[in-house]
């Protein structure tokens, strides 16, 4: 019965451990965010980054896509510029696990193990975009959002990947003031 109890938070929490993107963000508490109407790419910057042009593209059109409905202009005199930055890192699992029927009673060797132990390795890219959010007048970072997530090398499947990251990620742009 105890066990039912739980069960709720149980799944909230295989639920939320899920996700695919995790996303925080930060932001100058100081700043009034409902002065800034247009925006514009931050070419310097973003022809810094590591990846490829495609890449690039896949994310400034998704970020575009995004203020564009958040209600902004894209600009040649913009209130606000856009930055990317990128990191990535492999991730290696390896996973060892008996084959046979349990894993046996106290020390020594058990007769019922059977098979053996095996051994899995899972390799994944894992990512962070970071998206900064920068008063072109003062030319002072004003927001900054970030998104975590695996990757993916599958061509049909990057875009949507890439807007998802981008879509949670300016989801906290306004900031809430509390």
């Amino acid at each position: 019965m105890k066990i039912l109890k739980f069960a709720p938070v149980l799944l909230l929490l295989i639920l939320g451990s899920c996700s695919s993107v995790r996303v925080a963000s930060d932001y100058d508490k100081n700043v009034d965010f409902t002065q800034f109407k247009t925006f514009a790419f931050y070419k310097n910057g973003i022809d810094k980054v590591e990846i490829s042009d495609l890449d690039k593209k896949r994310i400034l059109r998704a970020i575009e896509e995004q203020m564009l409905a958040k209600g902004f202009t894209k600009s040649e005199n913009p209130d606000l510029l856009v930055n990317i930055f990128t990191k990535s890192r492999e991730q290696v699992d390896v996973n060892t696990f008996n084959a046979g029927w349990g894993y046996g009673w106290g020390w020594g060797w058990n007769p019922w193990m059977w098979g053996g132990n095996n051994t899995s390795i899972t390799r994944s890219t894992e990512g962070t975009l970071f998206i900064d959010l920068i008063d072109a007048k003062k030319k002072e970072m004003i927001w900054q959002g970030e998104g975590d997530g695996n990757l993916t090398k599958n061509t049909e499947k990057k875009e949507e990947r890439i807007k998802e990251f981008v879509t949670k990620i300016l989801e906290q742009y306004p900031p809430k003031k509390k």
